[in-house]
């Protein structure tokens, strides 16, 4: 008989992502494993804290870290060019000896199959990162799937600039089956019905198009695959094979609000929600 392998994947969203952070820790702390997972963004550095068993280690960047004016702010823009100091939240607070290391060498031992995805800048392509293209307190990867356009100035590794993976991938089922998952959960940050406006894409997409046009291509049609994503996420729930963790609203926070107590009900909303993965993955 062969046993299902079954995925699950963190689409991200900013400070949202405090939300499945709830449904990680929830997972961790009753021994929910999956064999296959896909973060983005902010997905990535939770399923990096889930893989380490590191349980409420991602509540404090969401909480605690990001009210500091090191993790964020104008000030940040003025010194480096980019607003989200992804150096400082995955370098100086998570390398070893610091503030909150991440466990490299248990998350490396963790036998689950897992992708980080970015998006490479010169041909808005979706770039698959693994865990071997990550290396002790060298977390660029974490850096590339988490880097905001316009937010941020793009992560170089190996010579080519990234972004977000959101740009290149926004809701990677398509990879997940192909790669041989029988059932998926899939984690969103916002609530399941929402309809993605492009207003703001398209606006952010000017800003970066002299420079990187494929980039600002797929960042003006974001909106548009997020909607087909959790159509088919929705038609392959129906069928069984999907289960969507949703919040039923975002507590009024947006990719970069800082508001302790909307956060915290956010995390709330996660470890409640996470209670339906038991019986789907049975």
């Amino acid at each position: 008989m062969n046993v299902a392998k079954i995925g699950v994947i963190d689409v991200g969203g900013g400070l949202r992502g405090i939300y499945a952070a709830g449904v990680f820790d929830w997972c961790l702390e009753n021994g929910v494993k999956f064999d296959y997972g896909i973060g983005i963004s902010a997905g990535s550095a939770n399923l990096a804290s889930y893989l380490s068993g590191q349980r409420g280690r991602n509540y404090l960047f969401y909480e605690e870290y990001s009210m500091r004016r090191q993790y964020m702010g104008a000030g940040n823009m003025l010194r480096s060019g980019s607003f989200l100091n992804l150096q400082y939240i995955y370098g100086t607070l998570s390398n070893a000896g610091c503030e909150n290391p991440l466990d490299f060498e248990k998350m490396s031992a963790n036998p689950m199959e897992w992708y980080m995805i970015a998006t490479d800048a010169t041909t808005g392509k979706p770039k698959y990162f693994t865990r071997n293209d990550m290396h002790q307190d060298d977390y660029r990867v974490l850096m590339a799937s988490c880097c905001i356009p316009v937010a941020c100035k793009p992560i170089v590794i190996d010579g080519i600039p990234y972004y977000d993976g959101a740009l290149g991938d926004t809701i990677p089922l398509k990879k997940a089956f192909a790669d041989g998952c029988d059932k998926v959960v899939l984690i969103l940050t916002k609530p399941e019905g929402t309809v993605r406006a492009d207003s703001t894409d398209r606006k952010l997409a000017r800003v970066i198009r002299r420079r990187y046009p494929k980039a600002a291509e797929q960042l003006a049609l974001r909106a548009q695959h997020y909607n087909e994503g959790i159509a088919l996420a929705e038609q392959l729930a129906a069928e069984g094979k999907v289960l969507i963790i949703a919040p039923d609203d975002t507590c009024g926070v947006k990719t970069l609000t800082r508001d302790q107590e909307a956060l915290k009900k956010l995390y709330s909303k996660g470890i409640r929600d996470a209670q339906a993965i038991e019986a789907f993955i049975k």
